[in-house]
């Protein structure tokens, strides 16, 4: 019987990277190459500091990934891919890791986060819709399901224009 409990939480390493990809991979196919937020990983990698995986029996069960973007002017971060292998879906896995990594984007001083997904999913996790044309995705997008997670009062106010690669 699986028990979150039994699931250890811990921060993306490098080694991880192929194990990452089979989940997504998994999870996603090839389709997912074609989406507007494929097109954001493109420009810029994902933040392994604030990237996460989640382990049981010593196995790579999911992952999650936080990318430093900006909108316009404004500093973000967007998440993605979330994946958890088929067999432990729907038992809180996703859920721990996007709690875990806005709790880090948090206190690094991040001020918010973006996503395309289901607003059903999300919504408890405190992510609401983006105003309709406010974030410019680089490739078509479903504007209902293009979300924000501010962590910072105003955040999301900030995030208005083309999304592109973050200029530190």
């Amino acid at each position: 019987m699986f028990d979150l409990a039994d699931v250890r939480f811990m921060p993306e390493h490098p080694d991880h990277a192929p194990l990452i990809a089979a989940i997504t991979d998994e999870a996603f196919g090839p389709g997912r190459f074609v989406r507007a937020a494929e097109r954001v990983r493109e420009m810029a990698s994902h933040d392994p500091a604030l990237s996460f995986v989640a382990e049981h029996d010593g196995a790579i069960i999911g992952s999650v990934r936080l990318t430093p973007i900006a909108i316009g002017r404004a500093p973000s971060l967007m998440l993605g891919p979330l994946a958890v292998r088929p067999d432990y879906k729907n038992r809180g896995v996703g859920k721990a890791l996007m709690r875990l990594a806005a709790e880090a984007a948090q206190d690094a001083g991040e001020r918010s986060v973006i996503l395309v997904g289901d607003p059903p999913y999300y919504a408890p996790l405190g992510y609401c819709p983006l105003p309709p044309g406010s974030v410019i995705m680089p490739g078509p997008v479903d504007l209902s399901r293009l979300l924000g997670l501010p962590l910072a009062d105003g955040a999301l106010a900030e995030l208005v224009g083309k999304v592109g690669p973050r200029r530190d």
